[in-house]
């Protein structure tokens, strides 16, 4: 089944757009937008090889990163959690859970950006588990987790003896104490929680793997390559913005070393590569493909700045905006230096 860009664009007309100052300016969770396109279909893996898969998914998070970064930031939470779900071994969570996702009766959130940290050896890990009969008992605090809710999961790992195990973590769990983090330049409306884990009792049938490293490793392509097309819905968006002021100051524009062809061909090759990558990808390529995208989306934003001039530079502006969201975007696990101490493994 293709995808249905008629209704994707439908959806962002009725729930997305409407609400895009309100999430940058009052931290308002687009809740209902992720909702809509859950029950849409439009994270339905059934039917579905994996390359089709990505590439439909890549670009439901590309064309909402046109309107809203944060948002579709928040899509990308949404399908890390899928990936999760959809790579375990654990029947009970690709029965259950996994159709509860995919539909919209619950939303996910990654919770991985300590442990992609921690494996890379920038981070220690921060919580603590302890096995029982029943499952895992868990402590510790994760700083921010994004795309959290009433009903939601979200993936943590936590030390176990020797080893590492990952789970789900439904954000109704008794012991688990929820603190919204605000005040951030941008993405505030990303629903971003701080996680404090006393005593929580993860159950069996919520262990995703028990063996995090691994699970990881395999993961890990997956989880950077939806995080590509966030840069690509920006770069569109400048784009955009540049060519609507081409006419300003009778033309004068023109003058500028970067336009919007060259931004034009930057997004062309980054959706090139994601649909290249669909049928064979590596991390090797990937982290490329993203550190590469990081750069080309600073330097969209930048461009659309200039050419907007000082209407840019008005709170609530589109072109500053995109300028913050594309700062989030460096910043985002796996940041630009960590993305360059991977990079630097490959030699």
């Amino acid at each position: 089944m293709a995808l249905n860009k008629e209704l994707l664009d439908q959806i962002i007309d009725e729930k997305l757009k409407p609400v895009v100052k309100k999430v940058d300016e009052q931290a308002h969770y687009a809740e209902d937008y992720i909702l809509a396109l859950s029950e849409a279909g439009f994270f339905q893996s059934a039917n579905k090889d994996q390359s089709t898969l990505l590439q439909d998914e890549a670009a439901v998070v590309r064309e909402t990163a046109k309107v809203c970064m944060t948002t579709a930031f928040c899509v990308w939470c949404h399908l890390a959690a899928l990936t999760y779900i959809r790579n375990s071994h654990n029947a009970y969570l690709k029965q259950t859970i996994l159709h509860e996702l995919e539909t919209g009766v619950k939303l996910g959130a990654t919770g991985l950006s300590n442990a992609m940290k921690y494996y890379s050896g920038l981070e220690k890990l921060h919580l603590k588990a302890e096995k029982t009969d029943e499952g895992y008992v868990i402590n510790g605090t994760l700083p921010a987790v994004s795309n959290l809710g009433n009903r939601h999961y979200f993936g943590a790992v936590a030390t176990v003896d020797d080893h590492e195990i990952l789970v789900l973590v439904p954000t109704d769990s008794k012991g688990l104490d929820m603190n919204e983090r605000l005040g951030f330049l941008g993405v505030n409306g990303s629903a971003t929680y701080s996680c404090k884990f006393d005593q929580v009792l993860i159950s069996n049938d919520f262990v995703i793997s028990e063996d995090a490293k691994e699970f990881c490793d395999i993961i890990r392509p997956t989880f950077i390559y939806y995080q590509v097309p966030l840069g690509a819905g920006v770069i569109a968006a400048a784009v955009e913005g540049i060519e609507k002021v081409k006419a300003k100051q009778n033309g004068c524009n023109e003058y500028l070393k970067v336009q919007a062809t060259e931004l034009r061909d930057h997004y062309e090759r980054i959706n090139a590569e994601l649909n290249n990558l669909a049928s064979n990808l590596t991390l090797k390529e990937i982290v490329n493909t993203r550190l590469q995208a990081v750069h080309d989306t600073l330097a969209a934003v930048q461009a659309n700045m200039i050419h907007n001039g000082a209407a840019g530079y008005v709170a609530g502006s589109v072109p500053s905006r995109k300028l913050r969201e594309a700062y989030f975007f460096a910043n985002l696990t796996p940041t630009v230096r960590h993305l360059e101490k991977i990079k630097s493994s490959f030699a």
